[in-house]
């Protein structure tokens, strides 16, 4: 039990420095040693999420509360996987039985909470959540007298807590006020035009309030106005130089707001100037936050440099300004921007770490480790292998040998699969699939595969020894049925057959009635899941 306690901690200080891969071996290879071990499956559970793995992780947590049934932290596990995994009702499920096993966890009643402000936001979207609230009803005078009112605070704090309250405060001028305010409706003034844009400006409509009169506003303004609207004439003529001397004329008359300067940033967005751009969006920022201008120009000028960097293959800036520009507001286009290029990072630093030479370094370390029956090592060094070349084949078959050695016969079937994907006429992939399928005792679909393996290979001797252990063991299979049951159930594809409500009332009905078989078999996609139901022995047809 040394080991075990050695191969925890170590997996623990792995986990907390953010190696995952290693957390994962070493809780592996303690639970290879100590196979009923909840703390084990707990831990593994947590780095399965962290690496977002969060079918693995609701695996390991499932198995954790069938361990220890008592234990909070077990259905602490389980839900965040069910929220990860977007099953909120399912999260909240499981924090009311944790709660019912141990009404006193703390972690467990906040996690409750936190999941039912997010089925109520889901929904309806709740504004009273966002992270600048305060801010921005401190930055408009319709808001700010409310600040001072100890009530209003605290009904503030009601309402991001429990937002399905919202209904009975509507009433309350004060709550309408506020949702004026930080979901951006004003009724009593037309919004300025923010910024110059290509497409005409709609006409307000009738009932709207008219925008301020001209001559209700000061000299300068007024003139500041006149300079912008001849900047976006020429603008949207693509007359750069023009657009800009007008702007500037504008900021001449009216410097305190950041306006004018944004549209400036967007000229030289256009131009494809772009460290100039970022610098008028960063001084247009300036005077926004000076001049306490609204929110909404400053996420804008905040996208924009995130734009900027976009278009010059920067992501990691790009990031860092979109996120800052939905910190202060969130919008679709921003959110998918910052979205698309979260992805391309991603790609990138994925081919930049790519290296076949340090991949056959590795492989043959795992190599070493495996013949020595260290499955674990081996599994560290095939998976750093795969990460250095991930179209190489050989590599995915070998970890997948490693994983079945280790009981992970889903992870084995998942590596088994993309080596066939990569290389479908490599014989190990089907092979090592057909024998994680072997392993798992589901001898039908083994049979296939090992059929397939002898497509290539007539005279494969794994292949044919694999098939005939299949066909005999499936001729002396006599399984109870809490057995069937159990391994079916860890199958993902039946779990979310049978999760399915309109799957279990179709199994319900043809329960009551078997001539609606036939009915049901007529749709494809129906038939597809009922047959997977009968090769994996949930149910029978006589």
């Amino acid at each position: 039990m040394e080991k075990v306690s050695a191969l925890k901690d170590q997996g623990n200080k792995a986990l907390s420095a953010g190696n995952i891969e290693e957390a994962v071996r070493c809780y592996t290879e303690a639970l290879a040693l100590d196979p009923s071990n909840h703390v084990l499956y707990s831990n593994r559970s947590a780095a399965y999420a962290k690496k977002g793995n969060y079918e693995n992780a609701l695996q390991d947590a499932c198995q954790t509360i069938k361990i220890k049934p008592d234990w909070g932290k077990g259905y602490s596990r389980k839900a965040a996987a069910l929220e990860f995994l977007g099953r909120l009702e399912d999260a909240k499920a499981t924090y009311h039985e944790g709660i019912r096993q141990e009404p006193t966890n703390q972690q467990l009643k906040e996690g409750l909470q936190n999941i039912e402000a997010r089925l109520a936001e889901k929904s309806m979207m709740n504004p009273f959540a966002m992270p600048n609230l305060l801010q921005k009803l401190e930055n408009d005078p319709r808001t700010r007298k409310f600040l001072s009112d100890p009530s209003y605070l605290e009904l503030l704090e009601q309402l991001k807590t429990r937002p399905s309250e919202l209904a009975m405060w509507l009433q309350d001028p004060r709550v309408k006020d506020t949702l004026s305010v930080v979901l951006g409706l004003n009724f009593s003034d037309m919004e300025e035009e923010e910024e110059p844009t290509p497409a005409p400006k709609p006409k307000p409509k009738e009932t709207q309030p008219p925008p301020p009169k001209e001559e209700d506003l000061p000299e300068n303004k007024r003139m500041a106005l006149k300079e912008k609207e001849l900047g976006n004439v020429a603008y949207k003529k693509k007359d750069f130089q023009v657009a800009l001397q007008h702007y500037e004329e504008a900021i001449k008359h009216d410097p305190t707001n950041m306006t004018y300067i944004s549209n400036q940033a967007a000229v030289y967005f256009e131009k494809g100037e772009y460290d100039k751009c970022r610098e008028l969006c960063e001084k247009a920022i300036d005077v926004g936050r000076e001049n306490r201008e609204d929110y909404r120009q400053i996420a804008k000028a905040l996208a924009r440099i995130g734009n900027a960097y976009f278009k010059e293959g920067k992501c990691k800036e790009a990031i860092q300004y979109f996120n800052k520009s939905l910190t202060e507001h969130r919008t679709p286009d921003v959110l998918k921007k910052c979205q698309q290029a979260e992805k391309i990072l991603k790609e990138q630093e994925k081919l930049a770490y790519i290296n076949p030479d340090l991949a056959l370094e590795e492989k043959s370390k795992g190599n070493d480790a495996f013949q020595k029956g260290d499955y674990p090592l081996a599994m560290k060094h095939y998976s750093e292998a795969i990460k250095r070349n991930p179209s190489d084949a050989k590599l995915f078959s070998n970890r997948a040998a490693c994983y079945t050695k280790l009981l992970e016969f889903q992870l084995a079937l998942k590596d088994c699969e993309e080596c066939i994907q990569l290389e479908p006429t490599f014989i190990k992939g089907y092979t090592r699939k057909g024998a994680a399928l072997e392993a798992m005792k589901d001898y039908s679909k083994a049979m296939d595969v090992y059929q397939k393996a002898l497509e290539l290979d007539s005279n494969s001797k794994e292949a044919t020894e694999g098939l005939q252990r299949c066909m005999v063991n499936q001729a002396m299979r006599n399984d109870s049925p809490e057995e069937v049951k159990k391994r079916a159930m860890a199958d993902p594809e039946v779990q979310q057959i049978m999760s399915d409500p309109a799957m279990r009332m179709i199994l319900e009905q043809m329960q009551k009635d078997p001539q609606a078989l036939s009915d049901h078999l007529k749709n494809p996609v129906i038939a597809q899941k009922i047959q997977k139901l009968i090769d994996v022995g949930l149910i029978a047809i006589r």
